[in-house]
């Protein structure tokens, strides 16, 4: 699934790129929820964006006054995320194993990049993301809201094997209660016309977990 995922984004990167890269200028409401978002992190330490394309995510945070990067599975995506944002840092990784210590991270986010993942191993990979976390740092998600696992064959008119997995907002958040994370904000929305017309939902949690 990892190698497919790779292979899949690396085959499309320029055109994703292309595409992509000016995505929040018709999002308001991710814009909104980045610029709270960099607020809460800025002045506290590096902050990742996992998944991070051609890294409009990363610079938005950047532009912000957060100290962000972003990491990505596909080399080919790191490249344009490098060209499209000189003088930024971006690398290749595998958000299952990140390149990263023991609570290195004042922050992540992680805009439809999970999707990637299967249902069985989102606990794990939400465990290794508070494991590079402060204690108190903080986590913003976005994926699509579903339950459906919808594969493509094709991925800008380029031969693709991905699959997009669906998510429901009280699902995640379980998940994230099973990796240690304490959700402080579930939101949703309805899709812009200019972008694939399912819901998306938005947890933002935090890397303090209460016992009762």
């Amino acid at each position: 699934m990892t190698n497919d995922t790779q292979i899949g984004y690396d085959r499309v990167a320029e055109q994703y790129a292309e595409s992509l890269f000016h995505e929040l200028d018709y999002k308001p409401f991710d814009r909104h929820l980045l610029m709270m978002f960099a607020e809460m992190v800025k002045g506290h330490g590096l902050v990742c964006d996992i998944g991070c394309g051609p890294g409009q995510i990363a610079r938005y945070l950047h532009d912000r006054g957060a100290d962000a990067m972003g990491v990505d599975l596909s080399p080919e995506m790191i490249k344009q995320a490098q060209q499209l944002n000189p003088g930024q840092r971006f690398e290749q990784a595998d958000m299952r194993a990140l390149p990263f210590g023991m609570g290195e991270l004042a922050g992540i986010t992680a805009f439809y990049s999970v999707i990637h993942i299967p249902r069985p191993d989102v606990i794990s990979v939400l465990q290794e993301f508070r494991r590079v976390l402060k204690f108190d740092g903080w986590l913003l998600l976005a994926f699509h809201l579903g339950d459906e696992v919808l594969h493509r064959d094709e991925f800008f008119d380029k031969p693709v094997s991905l699959d997009f997995t669906f998510f429901q907002l009280a699902e995640m958040r379980k998940y994230l209660g099973a990796a240690g994370f304490t959700t402080k904000i579930v939101s949703e929305r309805s899709p812009y016309s200019e972008e694939h017309q399912s819901h998306r939902g938005y947890l933002l949690a935090q890397n303090i977990f209460y016992y009762y």
